[in-house]
């Protein structure tokens, strides 16, 4: 024989219990959904700056080489200058 008595009391109290225990894990959920979208916004920024400045870097060496090979179509002897 059981020590525990199931009586009216305890099994509203079991009901309450499993409604407060599945509020909690739709709770949770959300929070891990959240915090999930945090992370990836945070990653995307902290990744977007340093390839911002890289393409920017990588715009102003192209722009630097062209400008160079023009100088150099208009006097091929002189390899002197720089960009």
């Amino acid at each position: 024989m059981s020590d525990f008595n199931i009586t009216p009391e305890t099994i509203l109290d079991t009901q309450i219990l499993n409604l407060i225990h599945d509020r909690a894990r739709e709770q949770a959920h959300a929070l891990r959904q959240h915090a999930i979208e945090d992370l990836w916004r945070s990653a995307n920024a902290v990744l977007a700056t340093p390839c911002a400045s890289a393409r920017r870097s990588a715009q102003r060496l192209v722009y630097a080489l062209a400008r160079r090979q023009a100088r150099l179509k208009q006097d091929p002897a002189d390899t002197t200058q720089t960009a």
